[in-house]
């Protein structure tokens, strides 16, 4: 990176999707940013479902019902878990206001056969958003991307993933909250 360009977002930010944003990747998404530098940044897609269960997944976990999203384009053979709460595995990264990404797979995959997680409190995408060195900053000046900082993690990030966009939007306030109820097509307006 440059020596004066700047980092316009942090690891455990919000990235919300412009409301007119037409990329079918990223139509009406909130991506939780988990690693910015200056090699480029990952983030993982909050609120696209994806038609997947774990137990599709992980031959050891085949009981597993739980939901897996879509983190992003990138990658989708990949298996990517963040968590709400106190660091229950090795290795986990902090992205702040007790969440948590990645980790010790093997760890977890004993703590859920032994059912000691709460499966409210974690959960699982295939593939990740990247961006490579100072993208994700020119779309950010470009106003592809609404950066918020949050509060409660458990709340947000644990939200519906129908209204999750809209969610953060009202609770930003101000002309976001206007921005959540545009139409994601302005012709229709």
């Amino acid at each position: 990176m440059k020596e004066n360009s700047k980092i316009y977002a942090k690891s455990g930010d919000l990235l919300i999707s412009e409301p007119f944003l037409q990329d079918e990747n990223f139509v009406r998404s909130v991506v939780l940013l988990c690693e910015n530098n200056s090699n480029g940044a990952f983030g993982l897609v909050l609120n696209k479902l994806s038609i997947l269960k774990l137990g599709e997944l992980i031959e050891g976990l085949s009981f597993m019902d739980c939901d897996v999203y879509v983190g992003g384009p990138v990658e989708q053979n990949t298996l990517h878990y963040i968590y709400y709460g106190e660091q229950m595995l090795e290795g986990s990264i902090s992205l702040g206001n007790n969440l948590w990404w990645g980790g010790d797979f093997k760890q977890l995959e004993t703590k859920l056969i032994n059912q000691e997680v709460d499966l409210a409190k974690i959960r699982f995408f295939i593939g990740y958003s990247g961006w490579s060195e100072g993208q994700l900053e020119g779309e950010i000046d470009e106003n592809t991307w609404i950066v918020s900082a949050y509060e409660d993690s458990e709340s947000l990030l644990f939200a519906s993933p129908d209204e999750l966009w809209k969610i953060i939007l009202k609770n930003m306030g101000g002309e976001y909250q206007f921005m959540a109820n545009y139409p994601i097509d302005p012709r229709l307006n």
